[in-house]
């Protein structure tokens, strides 16, 4: 007998640590709120930017949510979930990303509050999974229709989305070119409009001002010609699109070569000569006056055809080999002895120009361009990033709108909205649940408060003010962040696509869910880090 003593049992390696029950969830939700507060100050029009700074000296200055937390060296779980947020976001939107961290935050705040009431972390999921749905079903009811046709409005949603960043100052222009590119590249399927968001590429350049910035109905290639005497500048160009190498091949068995004498060496020359001028041969012989090749061409080819003034490109991305062909109707082909007339490309105008010192090919003047460029310039190269930034936030806004078809309007309008249509449902539900409905509804009003801090405003004087305009029918109503008072958001044409509100809320919702039903945390011990003492801290871990 051991005297009813018990040996311990040990499930866990050494230094594993384990958080359970109320401290676990205490935890994640302070370590992602945390995350919420970081970019709750960049929301809006008068929102602040933040500056980056990588382990390797690499500043970034935005205000774009997901650049911000995809920089930032994130380790806590939770957190990167909140991260996880912001990418959803920006690969399905492209704008809001700011919106659905902050909400997300904000909803966990709230779920915080009813935890230290008691209430079961299930039901407070069960009630805003409801209010989730439920905000979804008011959002396609009060959304309003749009169109490819209805340009107006989409250039006031592309303006929208550059609304405080560095690209503001030109925004009414540059929203102008973001919706001629998304009308370039549509396709009509049936009913239903298409559009490739690839098909539209964004350049950047250091070097002017963001007024010249411009469309290009064709692409642009961030390389130079590949020989000093090729054509700068072909008009009527014939483009031949190769994804082949254009230099002889080597043996894919081994093979070895024996020279005994000097004639041998000679004749070996010779016919190596003689095949890489049949490849310049086979391409001048197709007709065309300007080659893009994927992969590398030979010097003595380069010579060939820069005699024949063929102006040629080599070593041309995968993507952008895919972008010429629908910009210029051309055919990529790899065997160069089945070219016909039909495969070659047609562009108005290729052109070698210097840009801010360096050579960029020009491809314009396609006669009915899928893929087209818009090449953003600016005197830093901070500006042109955060423009560049700006630029896909307005194009893939324009996409978004056209593809559901919808929009809302901005400046914590529709936000104050569903606030009040859920608080209504909450008390048609009954139950536990009805607790986190309202619960949902307040969070929402985060964004609106948050617009009003950051231009100086009350923000308790201002939700209240909204309710009680919304309360009246007045459903436009938000915050008029430029001037500092309440006004008509529609007037003012701060308009947003659905799916920037819909997939804000769907994701935001759906991480507070996955964060709340977590309550047992076990982080393995590291050998050679200081990762689980981190971990296991009192306050929220470091970033």
């Amino acid at each position: 007998m051991n005297g009813g003593l018990v040996q311990p049992i040990l499930v866990l390696p050494e230094g594993t640590i384990r958080q359970t029950g109320k401290d676990a969830q205490r935890k994640n939700i302070e370590a992602a709120k945390a995350i919420a507060d970081a970019v709750r100050t960049t929301l809006g029009p008068r929102g602040m930017d933040k500056m980056l700074i990588s382990s390797i000296g690499d500043v970034i200055i935005t205000n774009d949510g997901a650049t911000i937390l995809d920089e930032m060296e994130i380790e806590h779980p939770a957190a990167k979930m909140m991260v996880e947020i912001a990418k959803t976001q920006e690969e399905e939107v492209g704008d809001g990303t700011t919106t659905a961290v902050v909400i997300a935050g904000e909803l966990l705040k709230k779920a915080e509050e009813l935890l230290e009431q008691n209430l079961h972390p299930i039901t407070i999921a069960k009630g805003f999974r409801m209010a989730a749905a439920k905000s979804l079903e008011i959002l396609d009811k009060t959304a309003e229709k749009i169109t490819i046709n209805d340009v107006e409005l989409l250039e006031k949603i592309a303006m929208t989305a550059m609304t405080g960043k560095s690209g503001e100052s030109a925004k009414e222009s540059l929203a102008k070119l973001a919706v001629e590119a998304v009308n370039s590249v549509a396709e009509k399927i049936g009913e239903k409009v298409v559009i490739n968001k690839d098909d539209i590429k964004i350049e950047k350049k250091q070097g002017g001002s963001l007024d010249d910035t411009r469309l290009i109905k064709g692409i642009v290639i961030d390389k130079e010609s590949a020989h000093p005497n090729m054509p700068k500048r072909i008009e009527k160009a014939k483009i031949l699109l190769v994804e082949s190498a254009l230099e002889i091949k080597s043996t894919e068995t081994e093979a070895k070569i024996e020279i005994t004498s000097p004639e041998k060496m000679q004749e070996f020359l010779q016919q190596e000569t003689k095949m890489l001028k049949e490849i310049a041969e086979k391409v001048i012989r197709t007709g065309c006056n300007v080659v893009f090749c994927q992969k590398g061409i030979d010097d003595l080819v380069l010579h060939y055809l820069a005699k024949n003034k063929v102006l040629a490109v080599r070593r041309v991305k995968e993507s952008d080999m895919s972008k010429l062909a629908k910009a210029t109707g051309a055919t990529i082909i790899s065997n160069l002895d089945e070219v016909s007339e039909s495969d070659l490309g047609y562009a108005g105008l290729v052109e070698e120009r210097k840009i801010a010192g360096e050579a960029m090919i020009f491809v314009e003047n396609c006669k009915n361009p899928k893929s087209v460029t818009i090449l953003i310039r600016g005197g830093t190269e901070h500006v042109v990033d955060e423009a560049k930034r700006a630029m896909e936030d307005a194009v893939l806004g324009v996409i978004s709108a056209i593809e559901l078809g919808k929009y809302v309007v901005g400046g914590g309008a529709i936000e104050i909205e569903l606030a009040l249509r859920l608080r209504e449902y909450a008390q048609s539900v009954g139950g536990r649940e009805q607790l986190g409905i309202t619960k949902f509804s307040e969070a929402l009003e985060i964004i609106p408060k948050t617009l009003a801090e950051s231009a100086g405003m009350d923000p308790i004087d201002v939700v209240v003010e909204l309710i009680s305009q919304h309360g009246k029918g007045n459903k436009y109503m938000g915050v008029d962040v430029i001037h500092t008072k309440i006004d008509d958001m529609k007037k003012l044409g701060v308009i947003e696509p659905l799916k920037i509100k819909t997939q804000a809320i769907k994701s935001a919702a759906e991480a507070t869910e996955m964060i709340l039903r977590i309550d047992d945390v076990i982080a393995a011990s590291k050998a050679s880090s200081k990762t689980p003492e981190k971990f296991g801290r009192e306050e929220a871990p470091e970033y």
